[in-house]
């Protein structure tokens, strides 16, 4: 199977240099991850996916949603080396693998706030640079030093401690050794100054590559992609979703987004949410009645909506991306479609959690094919007319 940069995409920024990581395998490299980007990440197909930087404070982070939306579509998920690191030691239960030492401390309660991998860094026109010092760092050079004897037990505590007191845009090395010099007697101060000129080990960029090899390891195995458990996320997550995540037609992408606001302005709009709605409510209904679909009975859902779209079996790939789904959101519709008729039997209960109006609009879309035919549209729109010579 001839691989694709897309089979692996990486989250990167502060850790490791871009240029590193592709040296390490052939991989697509994304900005630091922010909420809505795995999802979008989702549209290139990938066959494992790396979080190693993701952004915290100024912006909202990625959602574990989006993390297990991915292992759900079968994308292999690995974190370490920083923020990637945190939510692999949330989700390992779930799937996701967290590779190198700073995932095992989250896992193992050593580290316990994401601080301790934050850092102030540049801006991606500089390559995001590291600025400060991540307290993961600290803890790994005062680990090196205790075995290189230059520091005692109290002595690797002391500088821990006062690196964890200084805030994290004004930790420089610089400012750590002045915090902890009162703790430090003369002889360890200088042991501690002649080992440190060596340099020490920077653990956020070893994490960091060591979790692209795993994920390129696992990539390099041609093994199929195959569905992971099927989740039912929350009204919220899918709402949050239908504006964050994109719409690939072809090679283009289109956000979600955009799709939704050309939908509300078209003339059935009203009709297609009231057909989503009335199909989620009554699905709902009939799972709260405690009924369940066969897989029988959504593989006949499901072959009934391609049949009804008029779609040969070399187009439905295409289409599918187009229609903003893929294989786990078509079964999770035609599961729908499957409990509608089941419900329309046990009609004697309400749903406790409905679906929002945008929802079902969009779900109508999809299944009807015109959330296509508007994301084909944006996509022309914005290629604009060719030019003539």
């Amino acid at each position: 199977m001839k691989r694709r940069s897309d089979d692996l995409v990486v989250f990167l920024g502060p850790s490791l240099p871009e240029a590193e990581a592709r040296r390490i395998a052939p991989c697509t490299v994304l900005p630091p991850a922010r909420q809505g980007d795995v999802w979008r990440a989702l549209s290139l197909k990938p066959r494992a996916l790396v979080l190693v930087d993701g952004v915290f404070e100024a912006q909202p982070s990625v959602w574990h949603h989006e993390l297990l939306a991915a292992m759900e579509a079968g994308v292999a998920v690995f974190g370490g080396g920083s923020m990637g690191a945190l939510r692999a030691s949330e989700l390992a239960g779930q799937g996701m693998v967290g590779v190198g030492r700073i995932f095992g401390w989250y896992r193992d309660g050593v580290a316990v706030d994401d601080a301790e991998v934050a850092l102030l860094h540049a801006d991606a026109e500089h390559g995001w640079r590291p600025l400060t010092v991540p307290l993961v760092n600290v803890r790994h050079a005062a680990e090196q030093a205790r075995k290189a004897r230059v520091l005692g037990r109290p002595g690797a505590q002391a500088l821990v401690d006062a690196a964890a007191a200084v805030f994290y845009q004004e930790r420089t090395w610089a400012r750590i050794r002045e915090a902890v010099a009162p703790a430090w007697t003369q002889p360890v101060r200088d042991a501690w100054d002649a080992w440190f000129a060596n340099g020490v080990e920077d653990l956020k960029r070893l994490d960091a590559m060591e979790c692209i090899r795993s994920a390129a390891d696992f990539v390099s195995q041609s093994e199929p992609l195959r569905s992971g458990v099927q989740r039912n996320p929350s009204s919220l997550v899918r709402r949050r979703r239908l504006v964050e995540d994109v719409t690939r037609v072809g090679p283009r992408p289109v956000d979600s987004g955009r799709v939704m606001e050309l939908l509300r302005s078209a003339p059935d709009a009203a009709a297609w949410a009231e057909a989503g709605l009335r199909r989620a409510l009554l699905a709902g209904w009939a799972r709260s009645l405690g009924l369940e679909a066969t897989e029988e009975e959504i593989a006949a859902e499901e072959a009934a909506w391609w049949k009804e779209r008029g779609i040969r079996a070399s187009r439905r790939e295409a289409s599918l991306a187009a229609s903003g789904l893929d294989g786990p959101g078509l079964r999770r519709l035609c599961e729908a479609r499957a409990l509608e008729r089941l419900a329309l039997l046990n009609a004697s209960r309400l749903l406790p959690d409905g679906p929002s109006w945008d929802e079902a609009l969009a779900s109508e879309a999809r299944l009807g094919g015109q959330w296509e035919q508007a994301a084909r549209a944006l996509a022309e729109a914005d290629e604009g007319p060719d030019e003539g010579g």
